[in-house]
């Protein structure tokens, strides 16, 4: 039930029935969780915060006070999401002006990242470790990924009826809720996300096999429940197995449009092939690959151009 309007209202409170006015039924459940994470920093945060005491130092101090144990990319995560809910309080009178306008966004130093993809001698490395069986198993799992850049959901959710052996293409038209203890299925993370991949023939003639006598319709993957964290720690096995750096699943995903890209393909295309929302998320993802190879190609053609005399 949403509380009446009202400048004395506590912000934190305010928030949580902007999130269940705006946000229930709208956004995956995913997303609906980190609102709730955000109202519960709120609440820990500025417990005694009135709208009407809103103001950009008030802002400021909240957004500092997030800082201190969060790195900056995360920190602004919550910026954009309690802005969002302050810009409607401005809209709706609350708040005479933006006190989120010119924020500065701080963040403590990041510790060290983990390696998040594998170079091609690496990934072949730990194909050769793989066990394929004649039956699908958690290898074949991560062979499709390594070689498709599916997301976690969107693997666990394919059926046999996602196959077309005949043109080479895998449909990508849904994900597996692997976070509900009862899975079924969900749309996929966007409307990009729907999206048809072609397919190597290695992989179409072994998938061709491995499906046949498997319900048309029904997840290949799923036996049981199953958790993020399970294959992570079966892969990072094979990983420490195989003597190459420890990834997780979304590493291969990573992996897997990182080659495309060193290999000359369009970012573009990446891009399509991910089912990212638009080109500017595989830029982002991918900067530091993509300025290598603007380095390189700086290098040929200035190579071309010292050809032209």
């Amino acid at each position: 039930m949403v509380r009446k309007l009202s400048k004395n209202r506590l912000f934190h409170s305010y928030f949580k029935d902007w999130v269940e006015l705006y946000k229930v039924g709208a956004v995956r459940d995913v997303t609906l969780n980190k609102y709730n994470i955000t109202y519960r920093r709120l609440k820990e945060l500025a417990p005694n915060l009135k709208i009407s005491q809103l103001n950009r130092m008030t802002y400021q101090k909240l957004i500092n006070d997030y800082a201190l144990t969060h790195e900056k990319q995360t920190t602004m995560d919550f910026h954009h999401q309690v802005k969002a809910a302050i810009l409607d309080a401005v809209d709706e009178g609350l708040i005479e002006r933006d006190p989120t306008r010119k924020a500065v966004i701080k963040g403590k130093n990041p510790g060290d990242k983990k390696q998040k993809y594998l170079n091609q001698s690496e990934l072949q490395t730990l194909i050769s470790t793989l066990e394929l069986k004649s039956v699908i198993n958690r290898d074949w799992f991560i062979l499709l990924v390594a070689k498709t850049g599916l997301r976690f959901s969107e693997a666990l959710a394919l059926t046999p009826n996602d196959f077309d052996f005949k043109n080479q293409t895998l449909s990508i038209n849904k994900s597996w809720n692997y976070k509900n203890k009862r899975g079924g299925f969900i749309p996929t993370k966007n409307e990009s996300s729907n999206r048809k991949i072609q397919l190597d023939w290695q992989t179409c003639m072994h998938f061709s096999n491995l499906t046949i006598g498997l319900p048309k319709d029904r997840p290949m993957f799923i036996r049981r429940r199953i958790f993020n964290s399970t294959i992570n720690d079966y892969l990072k096995r094979k990983c420490t197995d195989a003597g190459i750096p420890v990834i997780s699943i979304h590493g291969l995903r990573h992996t897997h449009a990182s080659l495309l890209l060193f290999a000359g393909v369009s970012i573009a295309s990446v891009s399509r092939r991910l089912g990212h929302s638009n080109i500017t998320t595989t830029q982002q993802t991918y900067l530091h690959i993509i300025r290598e190879l603007e380095n390189k190609d700086n290098h040929k053609m200035m190579q071309f151009l010292a050809t032209i005399v």
